[in-house]
């Protein structure tokens, strides 16, 4: 399928450079960040795709993943139209949330057993069947929320990513090791962590990382460093009063 220009900035595939440096081209970030109403993020929750698999991830995901994914999907949003207005206002708000409900399908104990494949690779198999073939979803929506949950951990100095793919490795960052912590204001992210607790996922994700390690060696997640990364994940200083939060 040759690409089509409509649906490449409606799905985020256009071509941006994979190292995050040369996105913000040395500084901490383009614009400064300023406070953000949840009000003023809007869930596509009329369309019934988001409406399938938002219950599908509620459904196989535990509450720690499940809220993640949530505060990925807000994060991603306030970056996206904060720091590239450009591409914030072509892209689909349901392909974002289709991406941030799934981006961690593949991180389930069921998930991880039925393949030899790394979680990333599984979740965006697991993502384009769903939304494509089951729910009839566009091919080129499936297909970008495939590939951005393929290499939303493919970070790296070299080459280029799609537009979403980067997007969700900066919310993911975030979320998981506070990197970038300016990019999103203090007042925002509290808001967010509110409605989405965190539950603990520091350690939730951490353990879920190193039991991914054990049973496959071989799985991507070494790219960023077999104890580094866990490492990160765990002692994540910016987000560790929010781990103990659970009501």
């Amino acid at each position: 399928m040759c690409p089509n220009t409509d649906t490449v900035g409606l799905h985020g595939w256009t071509a941006v450079p994979v190292d995050a440096d040369a996105i913000f081209e040395g500084k901490p970030y383009l614009n400064e960040p300023t406070p953000v109403s949840l009000s003023d993020i809007a869930w596509p929750s009329d369309d019934p795709i988001v409406a399938k698999v938002q219950e599908y991830a509620k459904e196989k995901l535990p509450i720690e993943t499940y809220n993640h994914s949530m505060r990925v999907f807000h994060w991603a949003t306030i970056i996206a139209r904060q720091q590239f207005p450009t591409h914030a206002s072509s892209l689909s708000p349901s392909t974002l949330a289709l991406t941030c409900l799934l981006h961690d399908i593949g991180t389930t104990p069921a998930a991880r057993a039925s393949t030899q494949l790394s979680f990333e690779f599984q979740g965006g198999f697991i993502a384009l069947q769903l939304i494509q073939h089951q729910l009839g979803g566009a091919q080129s929506q499936a297909e970008a929320v495939a590939e951005a949950i393929i290499r939303h951990q493919d970070q790296g100095t070299v080459g280029t990513i799609t537009f979403l793919g980067q997007l969700i490795q900066l919310a993911t960052v975030y979320d998981n090791m506070s990197e970038r912590p300016y990019l999103v204001h203090p007042q925002t992210r509290e808001q967010v962590v509110t409605k989405f607790k965190r539950c603990g996922w520091s350690r939730c994700f951490s353990k879920s990382l190193r039991a991914e390690l054990k049973e496959k060696p071989w799985a991507h997640t070494t790219h960023l460093g077999s104890e580094k990364f866990p490492n990160g994940v765990r002692f994540n200083k910016l987000m560790e009063e929010y781990d103990a939060w659970t009501e």
